[in-house]
């Protein structure tokens, strides 16, 4: 029984074909994923940002973005980083049952997301009736709009922390422990300064996320109007023109936080 023939390299011509190949279809993706940004900054003028910018209650929805996503993004941190370091150690019961119900609101498009919140925190249901108690309405609201916001914007947190707490070595809060060290400081030490990198880029993503939300605040929370609702409401009673320099305002304001983290989240990991 012969031997099958062995495999032929490939020659030099080959690989070089192959990689400008290679990097023709990188080139052509990238050039895709920018493609819109490139169109926004084409047909926008900083003019036509600065009359939109100027007219009466323009910068309101603005604020409410921001303050809105800094409340979403404070409760993402405080419940989401436990959980998301306990799913990374194997430390929660059925661990599986976790991570789908984390990954649930991922999958479930935004707009079934805001029906179920009505369902959920309405002010028919047993929640909503006892924050009314409350003064408090999660319907059409500042709240509804940080429920919402939180919702859409979680699942992208809590699976980047796990990624970046999963990547620390046990072995180092092992070793810290034995040397005395305290759970809550081994934590605070070493768990924490290691995954910091990766948590700052699943932070930056999540504010991105939140501040960009608009599936289920169009169901739950069309009002006060925050920037994604004002593009929406502008694209619809004045046109496209006018509702690109609020775009680029979203754009302007949800973006440099998401590239400073990438950036120093590279180079921590090159120093790491």
């Amino acid at each position: 029984m012969t031997a099958p023939p062995a495999p032929r390299a490939l020659s030099a011509g080959g690989v070089r074909a192959t990689t400008w190949s290679a990097l023709l279809g990188a080139l052509l993706v990238w050039v895709a994923l920018l493609g819109p940004l490139i169109a926004l900054l084409v047909h926008t003028s900083p003019g036509a940002v600065a009359d939109a910018l100027r007219a009466p209650g323009a910068l309101g929805p603005l604020v409410t973005s921001v303050q809105a996503s800094l409340v979403a993004l404070a409760v993402i941190l405080l419940l989401g980083t436990p959980l998301a370091y306990l799913l990374a150690r194997q430390r929660l019961p059925l661990p599986r049952l976790w991570e789908v119900g984390v990954i649930l609101p991922l999958l479930t498009p935004p707009l079934v997301v805001g029906l179920l919140l009505v369902f959920m925190v309405g002010p028919e249901t047993p929640i909503g009736q006892a924050i009314g108690h409350l003064n408090l309405s999660a319907t059409n609201t500042f709240l509804a709009l940080v429920i919402a916001e939180i919702y859409e914007s979680v699942p992208y947190y809590v699976i980047g922390a796990e990624a970046a707490f999963a990547a620390v070595d046990p072995e180092l809060e092992r070793a810290a422990s034995l040397l005395g060290d305290r759970r809550g400081r081994t934590w605070r030490r070493v768990t924490l300064p290691l995954a910091a990198p990766g948590l700052a880029a699943a932070l930056a993503v999540t504010w991105a996320r939140a501040m960009g939300a608009f599936g289920a605040v169009l169901i739950i929370a069309y009002h006060p109007y925050g920037l994604p609702m004002q593009i929406w409401t502008t694209l619809q009673e004045t046109g496209l023109a006018s509702a690109l320099p609020f775009a680029l305002v979203l754009l302007v304001v949800a973006l440099p936080l998401p590239v400073a983290a990438y950036l120093w989240s590279a180079h921590a990991r090159r120093r790491l």
